[in-house]
């Protein structure tokens, strides 16, 4: 390909809302360009470089015995109605209805689709175990869509989903993937910083899961870690655990005017006491009803609703507090709690207190030392709380850290969730039907890309892994109008396209230095400089974007020399 006619545009100019380093490069470099918030079109590098993801996928999914099928976009509703879905997700399915006023949606995830296409084909145990998988356009309707590509709405996803008649054989296959996954992330160029961790199903269902994360400052989603063992989990997941606290003595309960101090450092200042030592309420309200949860955690702690949901098994919301309410607000406590249609729980963290202090649901005032079994009565304890970095880690006792990542790829174990709700049924070897077993994984590509980018740069501009960049030899001719080095430049272009390799050659009349700062940004993974003076000499000089290393290779063995550079990165 010739530079002159690439159909992109490389730029100096930062978008505002640029926060990270991959968003920026890929924009300047011309590999992507948006079109709406979230929304982004690929250039020929862009889609290129995501081919090679996406081949690099495929041959990964291949070697697990995936088949690979295409499932629509666009489904109808009564398909995600076997599952409760439709009216389940909420305003990031894009609704809409065709022409002949009949609902449809645009897939954000296709387990109903895999389902309706797997059932009446797939239906004897001869059958299974198998895997079918797709990598397609997807659509949700993202609110806070950010980093260029990491959080999007319209984005190309690779998503696969199995069947089996028994755990142990879907158990047996997850771990399959969950290597696959591993392999694929190495040789897309995600070497150092990838990890799994356990994770919550969400809106998937099912039982296990992890996700993949590649660690990073800017990401969403928080993550547990413990350096002494190989525990990892989410945030969502993660196991809150307490020392056992000495046994105290109980004082007196009394009631406290405490003005108009409502936060818990507030009222600590006030009360010269630490959050350790108080009894914090959080209230939530629940979606498209009129009850209300209140949480009781100590102090310091904040609560996890996604632990939070699934012991209430409720649609939390938070709370508007500015409306006209029952609660006493700053002031809310477990002793003469008289709210209506209220759920109340407590979290673990409050387990084995004494003498705190607690709202008095009396406006300006809180009790000091409270204690729950005395002054409240029996309660039963739940892990709703966040990990909090230092936490004590659940396997093996010593302290956690708190990381930050961007999830690049999840495995879900599903369970019966999907083939039981759309009556998808096989046969067992004795007869009788029972409903499979599922699994599904998925990968977002773009969101790779993204990551890819952010972890293979420099000052200058993307080090673009050999494995998935878009043209693995950029030619840069010097003085185009030396027909010495137009003919040379030429000779070693068509040489390595006639051998299979992908090369850009950049044929445009510029002065070196902007030949080279592009070169730079777009991050080609090997530079030839064909220059009058070098071919004095009869060379060309060679250079690895990565590393920086330079060769002076004669020009007759140019491209063997480019073959053997390529083959050494393809064996790390």
């Amino acid at each position: 390909m010739k530079l002159s006619k690439l159909v992109c545009e490389r730029t100096k100019e930062i978008p505002n809302d640029a926060m990270m380093k991959n968003h920026i490069l890929l924009l300047r470099a011309g590999y992507i360009k948006q079109v709406a918030n979230g929304i982004f079109s690929l250039s020929v590098l862009g889609q290129k470089t995501c081919n090679n993801i996406e081949n690099i996928i495929r041959q990964e999914m291949d070697k697990v015995d995936g088949q690979e099928v295409k499932f629509p976009v666009v489904m109808p509703k009564e398909m995600w109605d076997e599952t409760g879905r439709y009216s389940s997700i909420g305003s990031e399915m894009a609704r809409f209805k065709d022409r002949n006023n009949h609902d449809m949606l645009l897939g954000m995830t296709h387990e109903e689709a895999a389902v309706h296409l797997a059932r009446n084909w797939v239906n004897s145990y001869t059958n299974l175990p198998c895997m079918i998988y797709q990598i397609q356009t997807k659509f949700r309707d993202e609110p806070r869509s950010r980093g260029g590509l990491i959080r999007v709405r319209e984005f190309t996803m690779k998503d696969a989903y199995s069947f089996h008649m028994t755990e142990e054989d879907l158990n047996d296959y997850y771990f399959k993937m969950h290597e696959a996954y591993e392999r694929i992330y190495k040789r897309i160029g995600l070497k150092n910083n990838v990890i799994s961790v356990k994770s919550d199903n969400g809106m998937f269902g099912g039982n296990l899961s992890h996700e993949f994360m590649y660690l990073n400052e800017f990401g969403e989603d928080e993550l547990v870690l413990c350096e002494n063992c190989d525990y990892k989990a989410n945030q969502e997941v993660a196991e809150c655990i307490y020392p056992k606290t000495e046994k105290q003595n109980l004082l007196k309960l009394e009631i406290v005017d405490t003005k108009d101090a409502k936060e818990i450092n507030e009222v600590c200042d006030f009360l010269k006491t630490s959050a350790e030592k108080c009894i914090k309420a959080v209230v939530f309200a629940v979606k498209n009803e009129k009850n209300t949860v209140v949480c009781f955690v100590r102090g310091d702690k904040e609560i996890n609703e996604t632990k939070l949901r699934k012991v209430c098994k409720k649609e939390i919301v938070p709370f508007d507090a500015s409306n006209e309410s029952e609660f006493c607000a700053g002031n809310i406590g477990p002793k003469d709690f008289a709210v209506k249609n209220c759920e109340m729980y407590f979290d673990l963290s409050l387990k084995g207190t004494y003498n705190m202090v607690a709202g008095a649901n009396l406006k300006n005032h809180h009790f000091v030392n409270f204690n729950l079994e005395r002054d409240f009565g029996e309660v039963e304890f739940f892990d709703i709380s966040k990990v909090k970095n230092g936490d004590i880690c659940p396997v093996c006792g010593k302290k956690t850290k708190i990381f930050h990542g961007i999830e690049i790829g999840n495995i879900f174990q599903l369970g019966t969730k999907y083939s039981k709700s759309m009556k998808m049924l096989v046969k067992t070897s004795s007869g009788e039907e029972i409903n499979p077993i599922m699994g599904c994984y998925g990968i977002g590509v773009g969101r790779n890309l993204a990551c890819v980018v952010e972890e293979n740069l420099d000052e200058k501009g993307i080090c673009m892994p050999i494995s998935i960049a878009p043209y693995k030899v950029h030619i840069c001719p010097l003085r185009i109008d030396d027909k010495n080095v137009e003919r040379v430049s030429n000779e070693i272009y068509n040489e390595l396209i006639k051998k299979g390799m992908s090369v850009l050659i950049d044929d445009r009349d510029v002065f070196p230095g902007i030949k080279f700062s592009d070169a730079d940004l777009m991050g080609m993974p090997i530079r030839v400089v064909v220059s009058p003076r070098s071919l004095e000499k009869g060379e060309v000089e060679i250079k690895e974007r990565k590393s920086g290393e330079i060769v002076m290779e004669k020009k007759e063995n140019a491209v063997k020399k480019i073959f053997e550079i390529i083959s050494k990165e393809n064996q790390n």
